[in-house]
């Protein structure tokens, strides 16, 4: 498993929405509130929004990984692995998590209204894509 992982963690909230739930919910992917930047803008409709983002590295990104892993639901995972190359583009595999879930403590993949997350790992070699992510999301086993 190689530790150029970097992973790229991207939640909007919004006003209605208590931002310290957020953070506490990441907690249990191994994230803190300080490893995130924030920026507070506004949305299509003049409404305030809170962007978090957070960068992580080597060992964090790896427990952040191996926690995902251990928390999604086994066929999210192989879903996931079926998907690599439809959600990887330039070394980059995307996926979603469902922000409301994660707030109830469920790692859940969703499409709507989402926390966006990128998973950065050099790959030299195009066809050597589908293992090198495969190897990732099969960490915890």
């Amino acid at each position: 498993m190689s530790d150029k992982i970097e992973i790229t963690v991207d939640a909007i909230v919004h006003a209605t929405e208590d931002t310290s739930k957020i953070f506490q919910a990441f907690e249990i992917l191994e994230l803190q509130e300080d490893d995130f930047t924030i920026n507070e803008t506004t949305g299509h409709f003049d409404n305030p929004i809170t962007m978090l983002n957070a960068k992580i590295v080597k060992k964090q990104a790896l427990n952040f990984l191996k926690k995902l892993v251990e928390l999604l639901p086994q066929e999210q995972i192989d879903e996931l692995i079926d998907e690599i190359e439809e959600r990887t583009v330039d070394s980059r595999f995307h996926m979603r998590l469902d922000k409301q879930e994660l707030v109830k403590g469920n790692v859940t993949i969703s499409e709507k209204d989402t926390i966006k997350l990128k998973i950065h790992t050099p790959i030299y070699n195009k066809k050597d894509t589908v293992k090198t992510f495969t190897e990732i999301f099969q960490i915890a086993n």
